[in-house]
């Protein structure tokens, strides 16, 4: 006589706290995940008649500013008076060639060379900083900046010390909206949840 079929019995499921962490998996979506769009492409999308006229457009458009545009601004800076800028230029340049030339005196280096090397080393390092964003470039444009007015600040007669050295600061300021940008004194904050289960 056979026996009637006795029900399989039920896997033996661990308890959780017994199931690594590395082994729980978290339950799967009910839906899946919406397929990405196909991505835009201008020349499908946009008639051959509208990029034609575009192209066209855009050409005349530079051809007018070359013929046009570029003229008209080189005879609008002819007629302008720059002297305001050479005037700033020479309160700054003037007083660092004389603190140069009254602090170079017993040196192997002459006042002019230490002058070509305050403008070499300038200009270097506000191009490296604007383009690269280097550690090492942004820190010589400020020590650059802060010598600068110190010199002019120290070589200036006494009553004009003030404005002198704060048109320095402002040219610095100038050239430190393309030397520092991008810099944010925000702090950048990493946040690590330890707690989250290794994958």
């Amino acid at each position: 006589m056979t026996e009637p079929n006795k029900p399989e019995p039920e896997p033996i499921i661990p308890p959780l706290d017994t199931i690594a962490d590395s082994d729980r998996q978290p339950p799967r979506s009910p839906r899946p995940a919406q397929p990405r769009p196909a991505p835009i492409r201008t020349r499908d999308d946009i008639p051959t008649g509208a990029l034609v006229a575009l192209f066209i457009g855009g050409s005349m458009a530079v051809i007018f500013a070359l013929t046009q545009g570029v003229p008209r601004a080189i005879d609008w800076s002819h007629r302008q008076d720059w002297s305001w800028f050479t005037q700033w230029t020479a309160t700054i340049a003037d007083p660092v060639r004389a603190y140069l030339t009254a602090h170079t005196a017993g040196l192997p280096l002459t006042a002019s060379s230490a002058f070509v090397i305050w403008q070499g080393v300038g200009a270097a390092s506000l191009v490296l900083a604007w383009f690269t964003g280097a550690v090492g470039a942004r820190l010589t444009w400020t020590a650059h900046g802060v010598c600068t007015v110190f010199m002019v600040w120290d070589a200036s007669p006494a009553a004009s010390r003030p404005v002198a050295a704060a048109l320095a600061v402002l040219a610095w300021t100038v050239g430190s909206l393309f030397a520092l940008r991008g810099l944010s004194l925000r702090p950048l904050i990493n946040i690590h949840n330890h707690n989250h289960p290794a994958r």
